[in-house]
């Protein structure tokens, strides 16, 4: 019988896991809270094999002492044995769910140049080269921080929600926004996409986050899009571990 993972993605907006039964993903489960009940709760009910945890809060600390006296437990961190390697001056500060992506895209596609764009709270732009050399990248403001960030900075401009019906061209103050913000990105994305395309050769983009969704129809480059690229990582990461 397949073993049971866990994999657990606390990300700044959303905390998530996915199941996996040997390397087929079963599902993925949004938490409420990542309290030590609700972990408790979690372990109980699909009583994992290996479980790994990618986290970019300060979550309880009593929470790996309950995935590790369930399971085999690893926490990723810099200290993690990766398929890549990391030649950046401080690797101690890479956030843990970007070296769960660049695993994912290094895993699905080991001979390519690869570009992964997470979007999440942040845009992360992670390359990693064909030698499996993850060399960086670049982060900047995700779709909910702009449209907050109008709103808490200006004086008149409202709060406006994600919509995926707008117009090229706004027609009221909503519409100017929503267009604003979700073209706008697109734009950044698809600019980032291009300069890198010039310099790499063999390349390849893959396209992941909750916000995926949003942008996928205006970008003008071919993507692989996989709202489940960290999950597949964390489970890459877990059979090196």
């Amino acid at each position: 019988m397949a073993a049971t993972t866990l994999c657990f993605d606390f990300g700044n907006t959303r905390q998530k896991y996915a199941v996996f039964k040997g390397a087929d993903l079963q599902e993925v489960i949004l938490l409420e809270n990542t309290g030590a009940e609700t972990i408790r709760q979690a372990l109980a009910r699909f009583q994992p094999e290996r479980t790994i945890l990618s986290s970019v809060m300060d979550h309880d600390p009593q929470v790996e002492v309950e995935l590790e006296g369930a399971s085999r437990f690893h926490k990723l961190s810099h200290l993690t044995r990766l398929p890549f390697t990391t030649p950046v001056g401080k690797p101690s500060t890479i956030g843990a769910d970007r070296l769960a992506i660049v695993a994912a895209a290094v895993n699905l596609f080991p001979q390519r140049n690869n570009l992964a764009i997470a979007l999440g709270t942040a845009i992360t732009y992670n390359f990693v080269n064909r030698n499996h050399e993850f060399l960086g990248g670049g982060i900047s403001p995700g779709m909910d921080m702009r449209f907050r960030s109008l709103s808490d900075y200006t004086a008149k401009l409202p709060l406006v929600k994600e919509d995926w019906n707008f117009p090229l061209v706004g027609y009221d103050t909503v519409t100017n926004i929503t267009s604003g913000v979700i073209l706008g990105m697109a734009k950044e994305i698809d600019g980032f996409i291009d300069a890198y395309k010039e310099r790499y050769g063999n390349f390849n983009v893959l396209l992941t986050g909750g916000n995926s969704g949003y942008f996928v129809p205006h970008l003008k480059n071919k993507i692989f899009a996989d709202q489940n690229l960290i999950f597949k990582g964390l489970y890459a990461i877990s059979e090196c571990n």
